[in-house]
C-alpha cells in the first residue's frame, strides 16, 4: 500500500499531499512532543470522524488540562481543513500502517490512552499499542453482520479488533456481533455526532445576507427550502419542482462549488432571479428568489433559515449529514442510498425524515409541507427531538474511561 501511495502521488494531487504528509509525521512529534507531557491520541480518518471525535477533546481538554492532545489523519480532506485546529497541540498525518511506521510513530510519542474514530482499525499500529498496554478505545463505531469481522473467512483479520480496550459502540446490533466473536468490552453509548450537532447548532453563526434574503419579518414572507451538499441528480429533482411552484424561496449549497456545477446549476434554473452568495449585497439580495452558497463553511448555520431541508447524496454514494439539518426543527428530505446510516433511518423512524425516490415522491411531500403549516411543524419537531433525545454519548464515553 506504502509503495501504491508513492507511486500515485506521483500523479495525483491528494494522493501527494498524503505521502508528503506522512513521511514529515515523525519528523514534525520529534520535533513538538514535549518529553514530560502525557498525550491523548486521536485518530480520525478524515473530517467527519474528526467531527465525531471533536466533542471529547474538547470536553477532555476542558476537565483534565493536564493532558496535551495529538491529533492525526489519514486524509487530506481532513488534514488539510483542520490542521490549525486549535484544540490539539499536535496535529499531523498517521504514516501507512506498516510495523516499522507504527514502532518508528509510537516512540516518537508515548501516548496515555488512544481513541480510535469510528471505522479505523490500524492493525499494526492497535497490536504494538496492545503490547505496550496502553488503553485504546474504539468511539461511535457501528457493526454490521455483512462486515468481514463477521464472516467465517475474516476471523483472522477480526482478531485486530480485540486489541482494543473497549467499544462504545452506537447500538445494541453491534453490542450483540462484539459479543459472538467474543469481545463483551463494550458500551452502547450513541453516537457522539449528536453532541457535537447540538454545539454547532450554539455557536452558529448569524449570517447577515442569509437573513436579509429569508426576510422573516415581512408579512408576505415565503417558505425557505435548503438543500445541502447537494449533486446534479438532487438538484434536476428539486429545480423541476420548484421551476413551477413560485411559493418558496431557494438556497442551494452544493457539495461542489466548482465553476463547472455552478454552471450546470443555473441551467437546471428557469424564470427566477439568482444570486451568488460572494456575489450578493444587503441591497441585491432581499428580491432574489435563488441563493447559492458558492463557498464552503456556512452550511451548518445556514439550515438555521430553513423551513424544509434536503440533503444531499442519497442518489451517489451516500447521503451527508443530516442532523445538522435536523437539529434546527425542520423536516429533513433525502435520496434513496440511506440504509446505512443510522442517523437518517432514525430520524424516517421517528417521522422527522423523508426518503424520497423522484420527482413525484418529491413533490408529494412538498406540496403537503405546502398546504398542511402543522404537518410541517410538527415533523420538524420530531426531527429536532429526535437529536436532543439521541445527545450525550460524550460524557457516557468519558465515565468510561480512566484519565
Amino acid at each position: 500500500m506504502q509503495l501504491g501511495i508513492a507511486v500515485g502521488s506521483l500523479f495525483n494531487e491528494k494522493l501527494r499531499k498524503m505521502w508528503r504528509g506522512e513521511q514529515e509525521a515523525v519528523r514534525i512529534l520529534r520535533e513538538k512532543v514535549e518529553p514530560n507531557a502525557q498525550y491523548v491520541w486521536f485518530h480520525a480518518a478524515s473530517l467527519g470522524e474528526f467531527e465525531q471525535g471533536r466533542p471529547l477533546i474538547e470536553q477532555i481538554r476542558k476537565d483534565y488540562p493536564q493532558y496535551k492532545i495529538l491529533l492525526t489523519f489519514f486524509s487530506p480532506s481532513g488534514y488539510e481543513v483542520r490542521k490549525n485546529y486549535e484544540g490539539a497541540d499536535i496535529i499531523t498525518y498517521l504514516p501507512i500502517d506498516t510495523v516499522g511506521n507504527a514502532r518508528r510513530f509510537l516512540r516518537a510519542v508515548r501516548p496515555a490512552m488512544a481513541f480510535f474514530i469510528k471505522y479505523e482499525f490500524w492493525y499494526n499500529y492497535l497490536h504494538i499499542l496492545q503490547y505496550r498496554d496502553i488503553p485504546v478505545y474504539s468511539v461511535s463505531s457501528i457493526f454490521r453482520p455483512d462486515q468481514i469481522f463477521f464472516k467465517w473467512y475474516g476471523r483472522g483479520y477480526g482478531r485486530v479488533l480485540k486489541c482494543f480496550s473497549r467499544f462504545f459502540v452506537q447500538n445494541e446490533e453491534s453490542k450483540e456481533l462484539l459479543n459472538k466473536i467474543g469481545i463483551s468490552d463494550a458500551v452502547v453509548v450513541g453516537d457522539t455526532r449528536f453532541d457535537r450537532v447540538l454545539q454547532i447548532k450554539e455557536a452558529s453563526k448569524k449570517l447577515p445576507l442569509v437573513e436579509k434574503f429569508v426576510n422573516r419579518d415581512a408579512a408576505d414572507r415565503r417558505k425557505v427550502f435548503v438543500a445541502g451538499s447537494s449533486w446534479q441528480p438532487d438538484e434536476e429533482i428539486f429545480l423541476k419542482y420548484f421551476n413551477k411552484h413560485k411559493d418558496w424561496k431557494l438556497i442551494i449549497a452544493p457539495h461542489v462549488i466548482g465553476e463547472d456545477h455552478l454552471k450546470t446549476i443555473l441551467s437546471l434554473i428557469e424564470d427566477k432571479k439568482v444570486i451568488r452568495y460572494t456575489q450578493a449585497t444587503e441591497e441585491t439580495v432581499a428580491d432574489a428568489d435563488v441563493l447559492i452558497i458558492d463557498c464552503f463553511g456556512l452550511l451548518s448555520s445556514i439550515y438555521h433559515y430553513g423551513d424544509v431541508a434536503y440533503v444531499g447524496g442519497g442518489f451517489g454514494v451516500g447521503i451527508h449529514n443530516v442532523l445538522e439539518a435536523a437539529v434546527w426543527d425542520m423536516p429533513v428530505l433525502f435520496g434513496p442510498n440511506n440504509k446505512h446510516f443510522a442517523e437518517a433511518q432514525g430520524l424516517l423512524r421517528v417521522g422527522g425524515g423523508f426518503e424520497i425516490f423522484d420527482l413525484e415522491s418529491f413533490s408529494l411531500l412538498m406540496n403537503q409541507f405546502a398546504e398542511d403549516e402543522e404537518y410541517r411543524k410538527t415533523c420538524g419537531s420530531l426531527a429536532g427531538d429526535y437529536v436532543e433525545s439521541l445527545a450525550g454519548a460524550t460524557n457516557k464515553v468519558l465515565s468510561n474511561v480512566k484519565l
